[in-house]
């Protein structure tokens, strides 16, 4: 009886122990979250563009050069008495300043000597004229025939005058060459060499030094062909800015002073030179820029109207993406006139106030609808976008 109960009961309790089960999973269940409708509008940054006129801005690198080097020869012979402290590679002098001396004591007596002749020859002139004028007193008391230019002595008078003018000429040479024997310098100058010593002969027209000028330098730079149809109309007198880096930055200022004319056969350039005034500052301040140094050289070119700048990331095979007042993407085809830096500077293509897309979706197509950044965000949610 009692085996009988229990098949009849064993059933139920398996019901309730499974509906039971089926309950307790019900309860203990995560909720299920509400999928939201997934943003399938794309979202960009853009921005409104307006033409601006741009001055172009030219670049280029060279050395800085001497604007004068000179081999420095002497004169005259003779021994080395005496240079200056500052004569040694790497020395700088000033303009006027006695470089080395020579030994004067012959030029000193070729002077004395010359100034002698030179007092004979002013002597003998004085005789000759006082003969004249006695031959001229005599030539009126007989006939004119019988009267002649020897008679007048004026052939003497010429020869005591030429001999005058020779003893001149020589004073001054001697003179001169007194003075070559104190070498100075031409111009404010950086010593490169020096092959002369107290004590050793050297003969007239004998290289003793290197000099480089230092008032003024150069850099001669080269200006690409994309870069030749900017250059201002008149070169000559458009100041630059040059640029040394190294262990420190220094800025200089400079100034076109020639082209060379010319294109250069091997890289189709052609070469600007800028001066640099002072390179060593040694009227100024301002931190040395010595000869070798490789610099950047900038200055301003020709100013172009009604530009469109672009970041250069944004142009793709010459084309760039705007909205159309649809809110569609639509590629325009431009054409770049310039780059400069991280920009490319646009002149046709683009039109004012056209919206240029700065966000440019992953793959994008022709007449794609986009969303702008910064749109009403509940005006998305009520159309049922999700916002980010």
């Amino acid at each position: 009886m009692f085996k009988r109960s229990i098949k009849w009961i064993l059933p139920f309790v398996l019901l309730a122990v499974a509906v039971g089960g089926y309950w307790l999973v019900l309860q203990t269940a995560p909720e299920t979250e509400v999928q939201k409708e997934l943003d399938t509008v794309p979202r960009v940054r853009t921005q409104i563009l307006r033409a601006q006129d741009h001055q172009v801005q030219i670049s280029s690198f060279g050395e800085v050069v001497p604007l004068e080097r000179t081999a420095l020869s002497t004169q005259v012979s003779g021994e080395v008495t005496s240079w200056h402290p500052n004569f040694v590679a790497g020395g700088v002098v000033k303009r006027g300043e006695i470089l080395f001396t020579i030994e004067k004591d012959n030029y000193q007596a070729s002077v004395l000597q010359a100034q002698a002749q030179l007092a004979q020859a002013q002597a003998a002139l004085i005789e000759e004229r006082a003969k004249a004028k006695v031959a001229e007193r005599q030539a009126k008391k007989i006939t004119d025939t019988q009267v002649s230019d020897l008679y007048l002595r004026i052939p003497q008078v010429l020869s005591a005058e030429a001999s005058v003018k020779s003893a001149q000429a020589a004073l001054r040479r001697a003179n001169r060459d007194l003075a070559n024997c104190e070498v100075v310098a031409p111009y404010d100058a950086l010593v490169v060499s020096r092959s002369i010593g107290v004590g050793q002969y050297i003969t007239a027209g004998a290289q003793v030094a290197e000099i480089n000028n230092i008032e003024s330098a150069e850099v001669m730079v080269p200006i690409a062909g994309f870069d030749a149809p900017f250059l201002p109309d008149d070169i000559v007198g458009v100041e630059a800015q040059i640029l040394a880096k190294g262990r420190t930055e220094s800025t200089r200022e400079g100034q076109v002073v020639r082209d060379l004319g010319i294109v250069d056969s091997a890289t189709r350039m052609v070469n600007m030179v800028i001066r640099i005034a002072d390179p060593y500052g040694l009227e100024s301040d301002v931190q040395a820029l010595p000869f070798g140094s490789y610099v950047e050289v900038r200055f301003n070119g020709k100013q172009i109207p009604k530009l469109f700048k672009v970041p250069q990331e944004l142009v793709a095979d010459d084309r760039v993406w705007v909205i159309d007042p649809d809110n569609k993407l639509v590629p325009r085809t431009v054409h770049v006139l310039r780059e400069e830096q991280a920009h490319f500077y646009i002149d046709s293509g683009l039109s004012e106030g056209d919206e240029l897309v700065l966000t440019v979706p992953e793959f994008p197509q022709i007449g794609m609808s986009v969303v702008r950044k910064g749109d009403n965000e509940e005006a998305l949610v009520q159309k049922g976008v999700a916002s980010e």
